[in-house]
């Protein structure tokens, strides 16, 4: 069983953002597209009588008009009269054959109601037909006396919008309503775009600008009590590294004359040393507690040779005659960071498996660090790993190793110290926008990964 812990790089932070926005924008437009469609529906069902009337009326005049001028025109003259029909109005009349190939008319919702009209004022005989013998038109037949005609109209002079021509507004309105709807998301997001960027270099160590504390009362609130959070928790942040340095100075002065004193004092060996050990423990707690307080600034930040760093931190631990270190460092590794804040790190790290994972049945400390490099461009990312061969934690215990003033002597030894050492390499960690994985190593030990944006 593994257990994992891991700190979120503020990338997340912002897929977040872009939920919200996005969630936003489809709940706008939904909305703006139910609306639409509503009025779409409202649009069909009032205007489709005055439509029908409107065009059946059109038909009915055209036809009436056109049997009276045949009707009562010289037979001489007739010809004449339809090409004035078909230059000026638009109208053609053929003679309907038997063996005219007739098509049915459109197939739309107004034209039964168009039909029922017109015949109603025609005659029930009269037919409709939207292509005759291959020619594309409104068709509808007529008599004169015995003989019946096909009198043919332009679609454009009776139709409304067809459907192409209602898509096309459809999807010009929705293209329009989309960007309303993408600009409006926009403006709502902004202030949590703000905050949620002023957050992420608050917790990178950075000092963010203060939020404008203006807009709606409740952004101006939020953005006025998060500038003055991070007022208060800057202002904390400098008195207790002011107050640790102060009792540094009062205890180790004190700490001081003690070793002096301990160094002329007439005592044994045995008292000698376990007083020079009890003094070394205090001053290392001390810098403990130093190094947990000392913030790490954004703007320290310098391209940090991860490889050299690593490889210099393994050369100089190797000397400890109960430690074993194994390397398999890649070359040219680099990444933005404190050198010095990454190198306490490392030592932390390593200092934690040489007291708590003596390897099984040795008198030494077997050590691996690791370092490789994996992704391209954006995603490439730089992992440090150091492990021991030793006997680990218990997985349900794992998650209190990062915790200040945590020792679990129970599962790693007992050791001295103030608990500050993983504690302090959390902090750190933190600070560069980095991730901590803590697990227990197959095999046996703990394996302890920092997974950094390389360059």
């Amino acid at each position: 069983m593994k257990s994992l812990l891991k700190f979120p790089f503020p990338l997340r932070l912002a897929s977040l953002k872009s939920g919200l926005f996005w969630r936003t924008f489809f709940l706008l437009g939904a909305l703006t597209t139910t609306s639409m469609t509503a009025w779409v529906g409202m649009i069909s069902v009032v205007q489709h009588e005055p439509q029908v009337q409107q065009i059946s009326a059109q038909v009915i005049s055209v036809v009436t008009i056109t049997h009276a001028a045949l009707t009562h025109a010289a037979p001489e003259l007739r010809r004449e009269l339809l090409f004035d029909l078909v230059a000026n109005e638009g109208i053609r009349v053929f003679t309907l054959e038997e063996d005219d190939q007739v098509a049915p008319p459109a197939n739309n919702a107004l034209m039964p109601d168009i039909e029922q009209l017109v015949r109603a004022k025609l005659g029930q005989d009269t037919r409709f037909s939207s292509k005759v013998n291959g020619v594309s038109g409104f068709w509808v037949s007529f008599k004169i006396d015995d003989d019946q005609y096909w009198l043919m109209l332009e679609r454009e002079r009776i139709r409304g919008l067809t459907g192409i021509q209602w898509l096309g507004w459809a999807s010009v309105v929705s293209v329009v309503s989309l960007l309303g709807a993408a600009f409006i998301s926009s403006l709502i997001n902004l202030p949590l775009r703000r905050l949620t960027q002023a957050t992420r270099d608050f917790a990178q160590g950075k000092r963010p600008a203060p939020l404008p504390e203006k807009g709606p009362a409740e952004i101006m609130e939020a953005n006025r009590s998060f500038n003055q959070m991070v007022t208060d928790l800057q202002q904390v942040e400098s008195d207790r590294a002011v107050i640790l340095a102060g009792i540094s100075h009062d205890l180790r002065t004190p700490l001081a004359r003690m070793q002096l004193e301990l160094e002329m004092a007439n005592l044994s060996t045995e008292a000698r040393e376990g007083m020079q050990s009890d003094i070394a423990q205090m001053d290392a707690i001390i810098g403990q507690f130093l190094d947990y307080a000392k913030p790490t600034e954004a703007s320290s930040f310098v391209n940090v040779d991860i490889s050299e760093l690593l490889t210099d931190t393994a050369h100089e631990v190797s000397r400890l005659p109960d430690v074993r270190i194994n390397t398999d460092i890649v070359p040219d590794a680099h990444a933005m960071g404190n050198a010095t804040d990454i190198k306490r790190v490392i030592n932390n790290l390593i200092e934690n498996a040489r007291r708590y994972g003596r390897t099984a049945d040795a008198d030494y400390t077997e050590i691996d660090i690791k370092c490789s490099v994996k992704g391209m461009h954006a995603a490439k990312r730089l992992t440090i790993e150091v492990q021991d061969h030793g006997p680990g934690v218990p997985p349900d215990q794992i998650e209190q190793l990062l915790k200040p003033f945590t020792r679990l002597d129970a599962a790693r030894g007992q050791a001295n110290g103030a608990g500050l050492g993983l504690a302090i390499v959390d902090r750190v960690i933190m600070r560069h926008g980095a991730e901590l994985l803590v697990r227990n190593r197959e095999g046996g030990g703990l394996q302890i990964q920092i997974v950094m944006k390389a360059l």
